[in-house]
């Protein structure tokens, strides 16, 4: 199976291929050349709660399939995902725009986090809760939540599919995909894997279309019973307060600002490689991407032009070009958006020390670039930039990084280098955030919790946590008479 055979058209309702009621069709665009890679329907309420019945159908069955057979299921849709990495990461690349190192690097991880939740199906343990009455027995017993609503984004259009489903096929639940429209063929592809590693019809269903209807109708249905959602807070916000009010479950990955801190103590060789991982890995365009670099001052210059010269040997271009490191920005928007972090760091007295324009590329190509003496009410010390750039703020004392650190309304990843043992602590557990990377840019794995505090979500994905999102737990009281 090439590229041309995952590239699917249509959407995956109950085991069918469906095209939208009135036939209407969305575009896909390639960020890097301009060009269609292809169409996808535009579903719309009705196309929505029929993929939402259908799920529901398939509910009792796959609730009821032992987790051993779920697990092997599982591990065959990981199989076949590795067997066709090649082509399900061009085909990535190609609606995203992301290296095509980086794309094959997604469709592991994917693949890790299915693998990971195929075993941990096997460990969802009850208790038996001693009792204060001798003739009653007391259980607890946990239960899939049901048919589980999937909102993801475009930034992983394939991982952050994989660690949702992962979760929500372990504990038993049916789920109801809908992909980002800027990616909606990574999703596609993975209903074209499943079906074929013998998934049920309807345990998995992957809709494309009018997000605001869709997502209302997910809301509304009474037989969907949570929404899993990665994106922006704002949508996140109006989606929670949306769901609650039908008393659904949710879980929300939003937005991040996160802090990447060099004290004095730093092996700053270390502390820059790490930042370049933080920073411009998938072009900057990740939840978890350090948005401000905070730096000592007694190190902040020579750290400035170590990160200076690193950055500067990042390779811009379309991600099948070999050597490539930085791909586009996703859209227009995104690219307006860097242009305006970088803009207002200039008007409040900021340098660019390298980068800070368009590329010569064209397109949605942008330079990576490195911003130094940041004023702390630049905007880009509030707002999330989804972009290749690294802005360095100084500062003078723990006290004032951790302030600094924390000043902002998101709690998602945090990174900070430091060798002083008492320090490491100290930080690390004033730190308002959900992830914390200590001496290192990437913390990211399938056996760790992912997920952030305050206004960065609830809930936690991937590890033994991921799988207690999708469960209900119901207490029995045994009265065995006298």
């Amino acid at each position: 199976m090439d590229q041309t055979e995952l590239l699917q058209q249509t959407c995956h309702v109950g085991g069918r291929w469906l095209a939208a009621d009135d036939g209407s069709t969305r575009d896909v665009i390639d960020p890097a050349t301009g060009e269609k890679v292809g169409s996808v329907p535009h579903f719309r309420t009705q196309e929505t709660k029929r993929a939402i019945d259908a799920a529901a159908k398939a509910f009792p069955g796959w609730r009821d399939t032992p987790a051993a057979r779920r697990g092997e299921l599982m591990q065959k849709l990981a199989d076949l995902m590795m067997e066709h990495r090649e082509p399900l990461a061009i085909l990535l690349t190609r609606e995203m725009g992301k290296p095509l190192a980086e794309s094959r690097g997604e469709i592991a991880g994917g693949v890790g986090y299915l693998r990971w939740f195929a075993e941990e199906g096997k460990r969802i343990y009850g208790d038996t809760i001693p009792s204060p009455w001798p003739e009653r027995r007391l259980l607890v017993m946990k239960q899939p939540v049901g048919v589980v609503g999937a909102i993801t984004p475009w930034n992983f259009p394939s991982s952050m599919i994989a660690r949702k489903l992962g979760a929500a096929l372990a504990a038993g639940c049916t789920m109801v995909v809908k992909p980002a429209p800027q990616t909606p063929f990574s999703a596609l592809a993975i209903a074209v894997l499943a079906e074929k590693a013998g998934l049920p019809p309807g345990v998995l269903n992957v809709i494309t279309g009018e997000a605001a209807e869709i997502g209302a109708a997910m809301i509304d249905h009474p037989q969907l019973r949570k929404i899993t959602f990665t994106g922006s807070t704002a949508v996140g916000k109006q989606l929670a307060s949306a769901a609650t009010a039908n008393m659904k479950r949710v879980s929300m990955e939003l937005g991040g600002n996160a802090p990447f801190i060099v004290f004095d103590d730093a092996d700053l060789d270390a502390a820059v490689e790490g930042a370049m991982i933080a920073k411009f890995r998938n072009t900057g365009q990740t939840c978890v991407c350090a948005n401000r670099i905070l730096v000592q001052d007694s190190v902040y210059d020579i750290f400035a032009q170590k990160l200076a010269a690193a950055v500067k040997e990042l390779r811009v271009g379309n991600g099948f070009e070999e050597g490539v490191t930085q791909g586009p920005l996703v859209n227009s928007a995104a690219l307006k958006k860097v242009e305006a972090h970088v803009a207002d760091v200039r008007a409040h007295g900021g340098t660019v020390l390298l980068g800070g324009k368009p590329h010569s590329r064209g397109g949605l190509f942008y330079e990576p670039t490195v911003l130094t003496g940041v004023a702390a009410d630049a905007l880009i010390m509030r707002e999330e930039t989804f972009g290749p750039v690294a802005p360095l703020v100084r500062f003078h004392d723990e006290k004032e990084a951790i302030q600094l650190a924390n000043a902002t309304e998101y709690g998602l990843a945090s990174y900070f280098y430091a060798h002083n043992l008492a320090r490491v602590f100290r930080v690390m557990e004033q730190l308002e955030y959900g992830l914390v990377g200590v001496n290192t840019g990437m913390v990211t794995t399938e056996v760790a919790p992912f997920g952030g505090v305050k206004a960065s979500g609830m809930g936690r994905e991937g590890s033994k946590y991921g799988v207690e999102d999708y469960l209900d737990i119901k207490y029995c009281c045994l009265d065995l008479g006298h």
